[in-house]
Formats: C-alpha cells, sequence, structure tokens
C-alpha cells in the first residue's frame, strides 16, 4: 500500500479465511488543474536485495462517518451487506444470505456481481500519451491494438519498484471509428493519494520536456462493475440491446468494447477479464446508472448474486493474482514479483522505461551477472493456514523468506499461500516450513494458479 503513509488495518473474521483489508487514509476526490503542479513525496526505497520484513501498519480504527461510499452502497446494505473500511470507501465484505465461502462458489459455479467502483479510473490522450505511459510502464503499448488491454505496472524512475499495479486499454478517440487513441487507465484505491502525486509529478516532468502534450483525466463520474463466473456471458449479453451483444459476445479475455444496456440510453465499456481466475467482464457506467442497471440484473438473472470484498480475495489468492500492499509494494520489481512477462519483448531491448537499467539487468541470466535475490511464488501449507507476515524457514530454522497473502482454499480444501521466497529456492516442489501462531508448519512451494484459470482466449495465432 502507499508507502509512509497512515493506514488503518481491519482484519474481519471473515469465516476464518481471506487476508487483512487494509484502509488507507486517501482523499475521496482527486482534483486536478489544467497547469501542471508539483507534489513532493518521499524517496522511494531500492529494490530489496535481502528477504523483506513484514509490512507493519497502524492500528488506528477509521471513522466511518469519513468512508466514502459508492453508488451502489445503498443497494448492498438493502441487500444485508457488511460493511468494512477499505481504500477509504465503505465496501460490501459480505452479504447475509451466503458465506464468503458460499459466495465463493456460487461464482465459481454461476456468477457473482461486484462492486469496483471504489477503483480509480483515468484517461491519458494527446499525442505524446502513448510515449508518456511507456515512460513510466514496461508495457510495449505502441503494439497494443485499440480495443485491447494489457497488466502493466507503474514504476519508480531508477529503482523499477512497483508504484501501483494497473490495468491498460487503447482505445479510439473522439467520434468512433478514430485514428486517434486515448488510453484508459484503472489503479487502485488503496493507492489513490500515492498514485495522484506521482502522475502529477511525472506528468509536469513530461510537459516540461516534450513538446508532445498529454491530456490526464480522472473519471470521476464513472462506476464500475464486475460480473464473474462461468454463467457471466449469458447473465450480461441478456441485458443488452440486440446490436450490442454480438460485439460483447464475440471478446476474447483482454479485449474491450461499447455497448448498450436494454433500456438505456447510455454507453458503457465493457472489457473481457477480472480478477477472480473466472471468464468474467468488468463494466465501466455513468455513475448515476449503475444502482438502477444492477438492480435489473439482479432482479431479471436468478444465476447472478452479490459479491463483497471477502469472496473477491479468497478467488484471487486461488487465481495466484497480487494485492497491492501485500505481494507487490514500492520497494519490489516486477521480476521479483513474477511479473517479467509485462515486460515487453521490444522494452527488453531497447529500455526506456522507468528502472530499466535495474530490471534489465535482473532479467539476464545469472552468468551474464542477472538475477534477483528473492522472488514470488506459491506454496500449500499443511496445518494450519498462513497469513501475511508469516516466515518462511529452512530445516535449519534460518529465514528464507515470508508470506504476504494466505487462506484456505475453498475448491482445493488445501491452505494456500503466496510469498517471497530466496531465488533458487522457488522451484515448484521445494520443501520449506512456515512459522504459523509460533509452530512450523511443512510448506511445499507450488506452481500457480493454484486452481486453473478459465479466461475466454482468443484461438492460437488469432
Amino acid at each position: 500500500m502507499c508507502a509512509k503513509r497512515s493506514m488503518s488495518v481491519l482484519w474481519p473474521a471473515l469465516n476464518g479465511i481471506g487476508s487483512r483489508f487494509i484502509q488507507a487514509n486517501c482523499p475521496l476526490k482527486c482534483h486536478f488543474i489544467a497547469r501542471p503542479f508539483s507534489i513532493h513525496t518521499s524517496r522511494p526505497r531500492r529494490p530489496s536485495s535481502i528477504i523483506p520484513r513484514p509490512v507493519r501498519y497502524s492500528s488506528s480504527k477509521a471513522d466511518s462517518s469519513e468512508l466514502a461510499k459508492t453508488s451502489l452502497y445503498d443497494l448492498h446494505a438493502e441487500y444485508g451487506a457488511k460493511f468494512v473500511p477499505f481504500g477509504g470507501y465503505s465496501m460490501p465484505v459480505q452479504y447475509k444470505d451466503m458465506s464468503i465461502i458460499e459466495s465463493h462458489n456460487w461464482t465459481r459455479e454461476k456468477a457473482s456481481l461486484f462492486d469496483v467502483g471504489h477503483m480509480v479510473q483515468h484517461e491519458f490522450n494527446g499525442p505524446g500519451a502513448e510515449a508518456f505511459l511507456q515512460t513510466i510502464t514496461p508495457s510495449s503499448l505502441s503494439t497494443l491494438k485499440q480495443y485491447h488491454s494489457t497488466l502493466s505496472c507503474l514504476l519508480h524512475p531508477q529503482t523499477g519498484g512497483i508504484v501501483d499495479d494497473t490495468v491498460i486499454t487503447r482505445l479510439p478517440y473522439g467520434v468512433r471509428p478514430s485514428t486517434q487513441d486515448k488510453f484508459y487507465v484503472v489503479t487502485n484505491v488503496g493507492c489513490r493519494e500515492k498514485d495522484r502525486a506521482y502522475l502529477a509529478a511525472q506528468l509536469e516532468a513530461w510537459n516540461k520536456a516534450n513538446s508532445d502534450s498529454v491530456e490526464w483525466t480522472v473519471l470521476e463520474d464513472r462506476g464500475l462493475i464486475a460480473v464473474q463466473g462461468p454463467k457471466s456471458s449469458k447473465v450480461l449479453l441478456s441485458c443488452l440491446t440486440e446490436d450490442t451483444r454480438l460485439k460483447v459476445e464475440s471478446l476474447y479475455f483482454g479485449q474491450s468494447t461499447y455497448a448498450v444496456f436494454t433500456g438505456g440510453n447510455f454507453e458503457v465499456l465493457v472489457s473481457r477479464g477480472g480478477y477472480t481466475g473466472e471468464d468474467g467482464f468488468e463494466i465501466s457506467i455513468p455513475a448515476n446508472e449503475v444502482k438502477n442497471q444492477v438492480t435489473i440484473m439482479l432482479r431479471n438473472e436468478p444465476d447472478l448474486r452479490l459479491a463483497g470484498l471477502g469472496a473477491r480475495d479468497t478467488l484471487r489468492l486461488e487465481a495466484g493474482m497480487c494485492l497491492y500492499g501485500h505481494d507487490l509494494d514500492d520497494s519490489t520489481t516486477p521480476v521479483e514479483a513474477a511479473l517479467s512477462w509485462i515486460v515487453g519483448k521490444d522494452r527488453r531491448e531497447k529500455g526506456g522505461f522507468h528502472g530499466d537499467s535495474v530490471i534489465m539487468q535482473q532479467l539476464k541470466k545469472k552468468s551474464e551477472g542477472g538475477g534477483v535475490f528473492r522472488r514470488r511464488v506459491g506454496f500449500i501449507v499443511e496445518g494450519a493456514p498462513a497469513r501475511e507476515g508469516a516466515e518462511i524457514v529452512n530445516e535449519a530454522g534460518e529465514k528464507i523468506g515470508n508470506i504476504t497473502s494466505g487462506c484456505p482454499s475453498p475448491v482445493l480444501k488445501k491452505n494456500i499461500a503466496m510469498g517471497y521466497i530466496k531465488d533458487g529456492l522457488h522451484k515448484a516442489g521445494t520443501e520449506v516450513e512456515v512459522v504459523v501462531r509460533g509452530k512450523r508448519r511443512k510448506a511445499t512451494v507450488t506452481k500457480m494458479p493454484f486452481v486453473p484459470s478459465k479466461y475466454h482466449k482468443a484461438p492460437s495465432g488469432k
């Protein structure tokens, strides 16, 4: 989460499962002016060359009266949601008619709707937008086609540490079809304040050094929902107009299109993907239309249920996905985090992005002086589940890493976890021990995802 900031930590019961939910004391709104402005930020730490220590946060309680609410807050309350502070928002963790495990399994078997309106949606456009984003991320955006997305990371200069993880989509700008592009970028609410300062500083530096201007807009008037699960396509398609239904149905994982809900006079951006490992869609929708549309979907689709942060966390962990502030932070590079694949092939050769000297060196073979000291891996843990901060040790009891996320897997009926371990011990099948409640438990390094992903991917070569 945001480095060197006051954090509120909540440990909900979650029926005995799930990782910590962390609420950052960040502003509820981001305000921008046309003229660039300077914000001083603390210097990021260098990527760690030793096994990281558990991250510590303050335990001050959040004042619920200061928490923001998404456009679906009242609907959550109507459905009996239990709310928790998360990223400065009051968010549903579960609902009265389902336990977290039941909600988790419903998502794996049918379809769930998650309110992700707390996430921050941005747009970057202008002649310098692509080059600017290629400076602050390691992605090959020059080869990203319109209506296609890629997972990426905002990077610190010099160190290559991860400021935040993000999804970037190239879209047409202006009247469609258009040869001009804009970029739709979604970032984490827990890093809202940090990301705002980072992007403002980076954009100010860019505009001073380059003639190709960049415009940055935070889409405060948009809501965001995610429909996830094997029946998500059927559920969503039944809600769309006939002329846009075919466009959505033809989408593959990582692709987007504009669509219209039946009876609506507004467009929504539909992106195929999500945070559960299941087939699904994320829909950016006008904030003032979200509640009405979700109400209609829930009323008309018996296979669709609301799901909260509890199920979202266990689902993403089974899918081997990172949660910023736990599995990723400012001191971790994409290579250490097992995200080397986000570094584009041409970027590996030419660089030109923040921290390129560090990351390109880490990508080299050990015989060429490359490599890292730690790597993110998965674990199956015997006995009690390992939680964030638990130490990983060898037979001699020497610390060789730490757990960053962990919970019992509802699907596997085993304790799963992810964390960072000393390089050389990261291969699947390696047996280690994890200290849980003062006792050493056997653990085995395991490939992720723990549960096979079911994304609707395009056939090879298409």
